[in-house]
């Protein structure tokens, strides 16, 4: 095939230096993540389409595509075709990780938009259970709606003991990896969690956040984090959209 000497609706850059193979694989990532290049049972479009649309070999589609399914958000069956992995699993076998983390290690650019930072009031309807989870009267507050890439996936109000919370105060709220940040630069380790899982139906405002519809059934949890002395640490509230986020839970019996 001849390589074209142009850019393709501004997504594929022949001249930048950039390897086409890596250009083709960020844009088929970000469109398969907002449900284009997909049909309803999310089967990714073939190869040969692909070609099409961005202008490259059949090589370059496949090396691409190749990344993706090692980075985990595809999955090619046999006889079937190429499909969206809509879950990426949080794998949740003692591992205490903040969604940064998960997010990272499912392939993805984590980012957030920031909601609400500072001092709860004592007024806040979420007052009297942080004070029961945080042991404290002087809580610090960060809503945050997360994205994957560029598509929003969760919304999580995160509490703090004011002592803890005004440490973040001068960070960057977008894209801190906040166990990181406690345990790299202040010396402060997160040693357990407890943590509930429920559902919730999507309220109007969560629904448009999300981009999802009113009264949709989305993943809800309670974490209360707790650091290596002991103390609490951190109460998370937070809601998750399902067909973007699971949670793999390994079960044993002992003595068997």
């Amino acid at each position: 095939m001849q390589k074209n000497s142009f850019s393709i609706g501004r997504e594929i850059n022949f001249n930048n230096g950039i390897p086409l193979q890596l250009q083709v694989r960020d844009v088929i990532r970000k469109e398969v993540l907002n449900r284009k290049l997909v049909d309803e049972t999310g089967k990714i479009a073939t190869e040969y389409k692909l070609m099409n649309r961005f202008g490259v070999s059949r090589v370059t589609i496949r090396n691409a595509l190749q990344m993706l399914v090692e980075e985990g958000v595809i999955i090619r069956e046999r006889g079937r075709g190429t499909f969206v992995r809509t879950n990426h699993p949080e794998n949740w076998t003692g591992r205490l990780l903040g969604f940064t983390e998960i997010i990272k290690e499912s392939g993805f650019v984590p980012n957030a938009e920031v909601m609400k930072s500072g001092p709860l009031s004592q007024n806040d309807n979420d007052f009297h259970i942080c004070k029961e989870k945080l042991n404290t009267t002087n809580i610090w507050n960060l809503t945050r709606l997360r994205f994957a890439d560029e598509h929003p996936i969760a919304v999580e109000y995160a509490f703090f003991p004011l002592s803890y919370g005004s440490m973040l105060e001068d960070q960057d709220l977008k894209s801190i990896a906040i166990y990181q940040f406690f345990e790299k630069e202040l010396d402060i380790y997160f040693k357990e969690a407890n943590q509930v899982i429920s559902a919730v139906n999507a309220d109007e405002q969560i629904a448009e956040m999300l981009n999802t519809e009113v009264g949709e059934a989305l993943l809800y949890i309670e974490r209360s984090t707790k650091t290596s002395q002991g103390d609490p640490v951190e109460f998370l509230k937070a809601v998750y959209r399902p067909d973007y986020f699971q949670y793999l839970i390994t079960l044993s019996r002992n003595g068997i």
